[in-house]
């Protein structure tokens, strides 16, 4: 789906013309040195800017006749010997120096020579000499082997005989049997107009030469293949009319080669074993053209043919080159160079350059020295808005080969409709007004511009026919153009305006039908704009001319223009990189520099081959790609491995040599942005990115669509549908309320449904009616319920790219996503039409969480009871038909059992599996129960227990052992109490039994709660006693009637518990106040160092003598195990702290030792940051971080113990210093809690008189 076009068109010619026509060339090694070989001798023609010529002369050597009757057969650049190698057809082969202009003479032959070609690698050079011998030298010129080009034998690539069979017995495929009996037809002689001369082309690779040369015997042509070593390894078949152009692919598997057949004058292909591999047709008559040669460019992507018209007797014969490629297995004619039949326009040679893929090299009689640079390109619609803008067309020879991407993706070589013309075409341009994007303007070989455009006649146009969408009995669905005008552009030139094929290139149409188109200046260096518009219509006139508005001189070559068809902004790409804009608005039209925001001129580092504007952030900037797939934004290089782009709205499409697309939204992107895009892999459900097969290239994106169709290497296309063009697509359907094609979109791509909701939350519930009209499909609907979730699928799988999310309202914040969808619609449903869409209903409700399947089921019931009148409405049967389908079968007999409809129960049976002699048996049963009891049977075989209960509590006192065992079976004692009021027995029974199940579970407070708020209480004393609770625990003691002894045992009982754990304080107040025994709750104060409420009951009780036997013995003890504690705390304090200084100094000295050793002639020392011991000590110690991650996933107690294995103290260990700090960190803190005790210790007023004592222990 891609054209050539020109990219520039130079030449040039010496200032003083030789007077012997030029003969052959080549190109030096210096760009754009160009050595021509002419009777007279060389000369070497400078590059552009540089007109010194330089020239050797042969004839006075005396290497070439006078009389300029010699001829140079071959002529090759060598740059390592700096000198050029010259054959002629006398025999001489002559290095020549430009610079001293020396000729030596490496060698002669004396029966002449007819061919010289050297190796592509230039170490081997092959001659042909006038004895029908090929003599294969070295660089040197030293002989390898001489062999005749006439050989017997087939070569050392023979084909082996099976012998399977006589040709009788073989197979003929449609010829019949007759075939077996036919002769071999004769080899016709070639051509009256081939030269006889050999020719000779090397593969690719220079391991093989193929030799194309006439056969004494036949008259024929033959092509043989040898190989380096000059041995014979293949030839031809016989060929009928084969003629002398010849030329070996360079990738190395065909021979291009051309035959004259009865009806027609093809290009065939050889392999390398001699055998036909495919042709195609050149587009003129049997004998109206001669091919003089075929030549392959550097990738072996484009076929040049020189053609020349067989002469006439009235005039001079007209010289032709046409550009084929391939796609698809089909052969295009992409652009055709027309010389003209003017003598010194005659072609003498071209050539392909080896270094530039596209630059062809065209030298003529006239001097005239020309090459032209192309580039590939894909013309296709650039509006948004028409209904004709992803139109993309294919230049064919004479035709354009348009496809109508919006309305088929019609496979290349096939199209939509194609356009006949009558000249070959080079160009083809579309309108860049967005509303007649489909329109289109033809720039044939003759200069003259056709234009089509869409409606306004209804008479079908003969010259455009329909191609693969109509036809053969079927209607064609899609709007062909019409011929509307045909311009001659006139641009004032003079008669030597052929001497340049191609003299305009850059077409483009103006929204104002206005053109641009660019031609070169007499400088080399210098194009011309010219800005063209339609002359006045002049009735009868076939053609109309284009007269010239305006002509813009422009310093510099245009290599591109492009014009945005929303900006109408013209851009202009010169040689050197930079931008100019042309403001063809203003009167009179200027160009101008293009400038970006920040004010500096916009230049592209490197030339770019694909161009288009753009807004990026809301600037508008020019895009570029080179063909090294660098791709440019302004003067900012953003990415280096971007194959293919496409601009779409506020979209950009790449492709990239990573196999992938791309898709960015420019809308509020910067520059920066995108650079960090395009270097970084996409984040996971990223909507920019997309794998695509190898060597994919954009075509272009059908607007309105989410179509982006790429086309594959080979020529074949593939469609995709990027994941951030759809997701914008329906973004903006839903904005707009068009439900009906967003759903439609996502469906068919498979997106999922439940955007429709978070896209927009308050916008989907207010207008739901509207979605369930537009939608109008009750499967359709159904299918929305079956996939809706909870999940924000805006926050997980289709992020939006500005990072923003709609929440759900305030009024439904409560609610669940699922719930109030299905809610809302429901309501809708119901509103609008319930039998219409009673399927879409029982959806919504058995899609809620919890499944409202019971609703479900009597909405069933209902229409089994209910009588339509509406044909088209749902039965019961087809509603419970696909109630099961969205629910098992099983679940939904169960819940058709929970309903007590046992007239639904059966319905539901018979459409499942179940045997009628299970479930008979247990529904008669059933009906025979009494309600209250029929239904707790059928809750309790559903497993509903809760509400079985409350069934069975409604049977009578008769069934109360049931529910009381039926609450213990599933600990249902809460919802048991809830069924009873507190003053009845039963809720007594049920208490006491949650109660006993509590202790069971030693839940003893609860238990005793339990138990006192039903009136057990002597149960719930010894509940409140196990719990500890002895405030409880006297409370029903005194419920009970305890009487004061009772109370005083309890009470010393209660102690000892508290006692033990360790609650002096409370055992000593039950002592005092229920017990009577102070004396032993001042002991047990004592115990428990509770020094200042011991001497306020020694003093309320008058018992001072207990300070002397008891109270003073206490604080000493105290005292004195407090001393000893702080006096170990102080050894093992000074003790770790000594050792941490140690450890310190080891350190330091060790990270100095680190310092100091220095590495010699390492210049990436000083590399190393002051943190390198810290790196050096943990690599040291790696074993240890290797055990740690190893038990990174255990439990947490061994995570501890780990760690606290890391921090040993252990002397020696990495960790040393880290474990004293802690281990002095614990002491501190265990000093610190220990002050409250010394400081109520040594606060009493009574130890004044015990100083003495205190001190010596000190």
């Amino acid at each position: 789906m891609r054209n050539l076009r020109l990219l520039r068109a130079a030449g040039r010619r010496p200032a003083a013309i030789p007077p012997a026509a030029p003969q052959r060339f080549c190109l030096g090694a210096e760009p754009g040195v160009v050595l021509v070989g002419s009777p007279n001798g060389l000369v070497e023609l400078g590059a552009a800017g540089q007109p010194v010529t330089r020239e050797v002369s042969l004839t006075a050597e005396g290497f070439m006749p006078e009389d300029e009757s010699g001829s140079v057969v071959g002529i090759e650049d060598i740059p390592e010997q700096e000198c050029v190698c010259v054959a002629t057809a006398a025999g001489d082969i002559l290095l020549c120096n430009l610079s001293t202009k020396q000729v030596e003479c490496v060698g002669s032959v004396d029966s002449g020579l007819s061919v010289m070609s050297w190796s592509p690698d230039q170490e081997l050079v092959l001659l042909a000499t006038g004895q029908q011998t090929l003599i294969m030298m070295t660089r040197d010129f030293e002989p390898i082997a001489e062999k005749q080009i006439h050989q017997n034998e087939f070569g050392e690539g023979k084909f082996v005989a099976l012998g399977w069979g006589k040709k009788e017995t073989q197979f003929h495929g449609s010829e019949g049997k007759q075939a077996a009996h036919r002769k071999q037809t004769e080899v016709s002689p070639t051509s009256t107009w081939d030269d006889s001369r050999p020719r000779v082309t090397w593969r690719g690779d220079g391991q093989f030469v193929a030799v194309s040369a006439v056969c004494p015997e036949t008259g024929a042509r033959k092509v043989r293949v040898w190989n380096r070593e000059l041995v014979l390894q293949s030839t031809s078949e016989p060929i009928s009319g084969l003629e002398q152009a010849l030329a070996w692919k360079p990738s190395g598997n065909l021979i291009a080669s051309t035959q004259e057949k009865p009806n027609r004058h093809d290009v065939v292909f050889l392999e390398k074993n001699g055998l036909l591999h495919g042709e195609f047709t050149l587009p003129f008559q049997k004998g109206q053209v001669k091919v003089n040669e075929l030549l392959w460019n550097a990738d072996s992507t484009v076929l040049a043919i020189w053609l020349e018209e067989l002469k006439t007797e009235n005039s001079n014969p007209s010289s032709y080159v046409q550009l084929w490629t391939t796609g698809n297995y089909h052969w295009y004619l992409k652009q055709s160079l027309h010389f003209g039949n003017m003598e010194k326009n005659k072609l003498v040679s071209l050539l392909w350059d080896p270094v530039v893929p596209y630059r062809l090299h065209v030298l003529c009689q006239g001097w005239q020295y020309l090459y032209y640079d192309w580039h590939w390109t894909t013309d296709h619609g650039m509006g948004q808005n028409s209904q004709h803008v992803a139109n993309v067309a294919v230049i064919d020879g004479d035709k354009v080969l348009v496809t109508a991407f919006q309305h088929a993706v019609v496979p290349p070589p096939m199209c939509t409709y194609e356009l006949q013309l009558k000249q070959a075409v080079n160009q083809v341009t579309f309108h860049t007004d967005p509303k007649h994007s489909g329109d289109m303007a033809v720039l044939d070989a003759d200069n003259k511009i056709t234009v089509y455009r869409y409606g306004q006649r209804t008479v079908k146009d003969p010259a455009i026919r329909l191609g693969a969408v109509g036809g053969n009995g079927f209607k064609a669905n899609v709007e062909t153009p019409h011929l509307d005008k045909t311009y001659r552009v006139d641009l004032g030139s003079s008669a030597d305006e052929m001497m340049h094929p191609l003299g305009l290139r850059c077409l483009t149409w103006l929204p104002d039908d206005s053109f641009l188109v660019v031609s070169q200046d007499q400088h080399a260096s210098q194009s011309v704009l010219h800005h063209l518009t339609a002359a006045p219509h002049v009735t009868g006139a076939e053609e109309e001319h284009l007269n010239l508005r305006l002509s813009v001189p422009v310093d510099g070559e245009v290599i591109s223009l492009c014009c945005s068809p929303v900006t109408k902004t013209v851009a202009l790409q010169l040689a050197d990189g930079r931008i100019l804009k042309y403001l063809w608005e203003a009167s009179p039209p200027v160009l101008e520099p293009w400038q970006s925001s920040s004010g500096c001129a916009v230049q592209f580092p490197q030339l770019c081959v694909q161009t288009a504007l753009t807004r990026i952030g809301g600037e508008e900037v020019i895009l570029g790609l080179t063909d090294r797939c660098r791709f440019f934004v302004n003067d900012t290089e953003v990415a280096s491995n971007i194959t293919s782009f496409a601009t779409y709205n506020e979209f950009l499409l790449v492709t990239t040599n990573s196999h992938t697309c791309q898709c960015f939204c420019l809308k509020d992107l910067t520059v920066k942005a995108l650079q960090a895009g395009l270097s970084s892999a996409a984040v996971p459900n990223s909507e920019t990115l997309r794998k695509v097969e190898r060597g994919s290239r954009i075509v272009t994106v059908v607007p309105q669509d989410t179509k982006v169709v790429l086309q594959m290497p080979r020529g074949n296309l593939e469609t995709v549908h990027h994941r951030a063009l759809v997701l914008a697509q329906i973004r903006k359907w839903l904005d707009r309320l068009m439900f009906r094609e967003a759903f439609q979109c996502m469906r068919k791509l498979r997106i999922n449904l439940n955007l429709l909701y978070d896209h927009n939350p308050k916008v989907f519930l207010e207008n739901v009616e509207t979605f369930i009209k537009q939608i109008d499909s009750v499967n359709h609907i159904n299918l929305f319920f079956t996939e809706l979730k909870e999940e924000d699928f805006t926050k997980s799988m289709y992020p939006t790219p500005n990072g923003s999310s709609n929440a759900q309202p305030r009024q439904h914040l409560n609610q669940k996503k699922v719930n109030l969808v299905c809610d809302m619609m429901r309501v809708a449903m119901e509103r609008i039409d319930p039998e219409k869409y009673c399927l879409s209903i029982l959806t919504a409700h058995v899609k809620k969480n919890p499944p409202e399947l019971e609703i479900a089921l009597q909405k069933v019931h209902d229409l089994r009871e209910s009588i339509s009148p509406n044909v088209t409405a749902v039965s019961a049967e087809e509603a419970l038909k696909y109630l099961l389908f969205l629910v098992d079968v099983n679940e939904l007999y169960d819940y058709s059992l929970g309903t007590y409809d046992f007239d639904l129960v059966i319905i539901v049976a018979e459409k499942s599996q179940k045997d009628p002699k299970e479930y008979l048996p247990f529904l008669n049963t059933l009906q025979k129960m009494e309600t209250n009891y029929q239904r707790y049977t059928i809750d309790k075989h559903l497993k509903r227990y809760a509400k079985a209960l409350g069934h069975l509590s409604k049977c009578g006192p008769e069934h109360f052992s049931e529910f009381l065992n039926l609450v213990k079976d599933q600990n249902l004692y809460c919802e048991a109490l809830k069924l009873y009021a507190s003053s009845t027995q039963e809720y007594k029974d049920i208490s006491d039994a949650y109660g006993e199940y509590l202790i069971q579970k030693q839940l003893y407070e609860q238990a005793a709660l339990i138990f006192a708020r039903a009136g057990i209480f002597a149960k719930a004393l010894d509940a409140f006693l196990s719990s500890g609770s002895w405030q409880q625990a006297l409370c029903m003691a005194s419920r009970l009637g305890y009487t004061t002894d009772k109370l005083s045992r309890l009470a010393q009982s209660m102690a000892g518990k508290l006692v033990e754990q360790r609650r002096h304080a409370e055992a000593a107040m039950l002592l005092e106040q229920y017990a009577q025994d102070y004396e032993e709750a001042v002991l047990l104060l004592l115990e428990g160092a509770l020094w200042e409420e011991a001497l306020r009951l020694i003093h309320k009780y008058d018992r001072l003598d207990i300070l002397e036997t008891n109270f003073k013995p206490a604080v000493l003890e105290a005292q004195k195990s407090q001393l000893m504690f702080l006096d170990s705390q102080k050894t093992a304090f000074l003790r770790h702290k000594s050792r941490l200084q140690v450890v310190r100094e080891l350190k330091e000295k060790a990270s100095e030792s680190l310092h100091d050793y220095e590495m010699p002639n390492c210049p990436e020392l000083d590399l190393f940051s002051e943190t390198s011991s810290v790196v050096t000590a943990s690599d040291m110690n790696s074993k240890y971080s290797h055990s740690n991650s190893r038990i990174s996933a255990r439990s947490s107690k061994n995570r501890r113990k780990a760690e606290r294995k890391r921090y040993s103290l252990k002397e020696g260990s990495p960790f040393e210093d880290v474990a004293l700090l802690e281990v002095l960190g614990e002491s501190v803190r265990a000093v610190e809690n220990v002050k409250g005790g010394i400081t109520n210790s040594v606060s009493s007023p009574h130890l004044k008189s015990w100083e003495q004592e205190m001190y010596t222990s000190f």
